[in-house]
């Protein structure tokens, strides 16, 4: 592809596999093309302020050579949305295409990733009084009955979850209080190659015990950056629920270095299924390689 064509370059990939690494040597092989690459991440936590350490927003020093949208932009106090996110990730693209810089979307979110790069029906956010009801809830009886609930209101709905998914078990219970919550018509938007703007989307899959290796080296290394002093920071701070759904947050506040590696190394096994899930993605095996030689298969040197 050209520098000059209008397209957004999209990195997926599990925590740990070098998603930010990829980008900074694509961006390299970018820039020798005359193109202006800026990164927008497309991760559900990097928004906030005070846990860069703990989410891995690149450092200041990083952001200078490779400008990153999308992070660091809210106080940690603040509730945010994938339909927020939405809005403010389609603006940054379209204007950085605008302006014909080269949008690299990066980031282990999947639902975010893809609504970054598509029109998604979003539905409305719920309430405080709403989440807050359906929270205490699951904490009084448990995600398996909530589960149970959710079966007599809406079965299908009930059949695409797991009993144990907190979240979205009360995410679906919220809707249906809402009467947002309708059986889908078409096909699923998740799953589709549709996308706002032309795009080349990149998968970064890794050997098991060699992402886990670097998955248990990233979680020390963000402890000793000082990661637990910044989630009691923020703790103190009030963060919002959704702030404090970062991973390691509630481990780290209690000193649990150990579960949170376990919880990061079963986060990459789901991000891995939702890749498989995504249409139209180049799985790149990243086992025991360079980025730039990544970067170089990716965007190989004109003949």
């Amino acid at each position: 592809m050209a520098a000059s064509a209008p397209f957004v370059l999209a990195i997926f990939g599990p925590t740990g596999v070098g998603k930010t690494a990829l980008a900074f040597a694509v961006a390299e092989r970018l820039r020798s093309r005359g193109a202006r690459p800026v990164a927008v991440s497309a991760d559900a936590l990097q928004v906030y302020q005070g846990l860069e350490t703990l989410t891995g927003v690149p450092s200041a020093a990083e952001r200078a050579r490779l400008d990153h949208r999308m992070v660091s932009i809210l106080p940690v106090d603040a509730r945010f949305s994938v339909g927020q996110y939405a809005e403010l990730a389609h603006a940054e693209i379209d204007a950085l295409l605008a302006q014909h810089a080269q949008p690299i979307v990066v980031g282990g979110t999947g639902l975010y990733l893809r609504a970054a790069l598509a029109q998604l029906d979003l539905r409305p956010s719920a309430p405080a009084e709403v989440r807050a009801r359906w929270e205490a809830e699951l904490a009084r009886r448990g995600p398996e009955a909530l589960h149970a609930e959710l079966a007599r209101r809406a079965p299908w709905a009930a059949g695409s979850v797991g009993p144990r998914d907190r979240s979205r078990i009360v995410r679906l219970l919220e809707l249906d209080e809402l009467g947002e919550l309708e059986p889908p018509t078409g096909p699923n938007q998740l799953w589709t190659s549709e996308t706002r703007h032309p795009t080349r989307l990149v998968g970064l899959v890794m050997d098991r015990d060699a992402l886990y290796a670097r998955i248990d080296a990233r979680v020390d290394a963000m402890v000793a950056a000082g990661a637990a002093r910044e989630v009691r920071a923020a703790h103190a701070a009030g963060a919002s629920e959704t702030a404090r759904k970062a991973l390691g947050f509630d481990e780290l506040l209690v000193g649990d270095v150990e579960a949170m590696k376990r919880r990061t190394r079963n986060l990459a096994r789901r991000q891995l299924t939702w890749m498989r899930r995504l249409a139209g993605v180049e799985v790149i095996d990243a086992t025991g390689r360079e980025p730039r030689q990544m970067a170089a298969e990716l965007l190989p040197d004109p003949r």
